[in-house]
């Protein structure tokens, strides 16, 4: 092979290299979409950049189902301290976090003036209410427990991961965000640390 040969080829290799580069890079760029603003859309940009409420914010009010086909108003507790509690049965940290949760309820009298809320978060139950019902019955839980069908309320309150524990002052204003199981140590010294 002569030496003018070599160099056509080498020629040819880079051209076609070039050439392969060129159309990746031109095939590769995606066009921007640019999807219009929508007040829906503002929302909801505005909500995933919130990781829940401001602490001494008043706490949304709700009013939910029990299980026992009672109804909870949150602002019907006024006067209360709250532990507003969110759950799901197939939540580890929630299995964890129940036994601590009917200890220090069972401990409570009515001078106490405090109130155990355990909202379920029946939307993401993949049995619905028959596996709350039976979740409930084999931990022996005797407060009340809310269910959010539609997980609206749980959206309001900004939770994302469970179980996630908001401690809700005599005022009805939010004392403070607790993500994460809880023991029955920490609810009494949470309690305590509230007006």
């Amino acid at each position: 092979m002569s030496k003018k040969m070599i160099g056509y080829i080498i020629t040819a290799l880079l051209v076609g290299a070039l050439i392969f580069i060129m159309v990746e890079n031109s095939t590769g760029q995606k066009k921007p979409v640019e999807t219009p603003i929508t007040q829906a859309s503002q929302a909801d940009a505005l909500q995933e950049e919130e990781e829940g409420l401001e602490q001494y914010s008043l706490a949304p009010d709700f009013t939910l189902e029990t299980l026992a086909g009672e109804t909870v108003t949150l602002s019907e507790l006024k006067g209360k301290k709250v532990i507003l509690n969110f759950w799901a049965t197939w939540c580890p940290p929630c299995k964890a976090e129940m036994p601590h949760m009917e200890s220090y309820y069972s401990k409570l009298t009515d001078e106490d003036q405090v109130e155990l809320i355990a909202v379920n978060v029946t939307e993401s139950e993949r049995r619905g209410i028959g596996e709350v019902e039976k979740f409930v019955a084999s931990y022996e839980l005797s407060f009340p427990i809310p269910l959010d069908k539609t997980a609206e309320v749980t959206h309001t309150y900004g939770v994302f991961s469970m179980p996630t524990t908001y401690m809700i002052d005599t005022e009805g204003r939010i004392a403070q965000k607790v993500i994460g199981p809880l023991d029955e140590k920490t609810l009494n010294e949470l309690v305590d640390s509230m007006d």
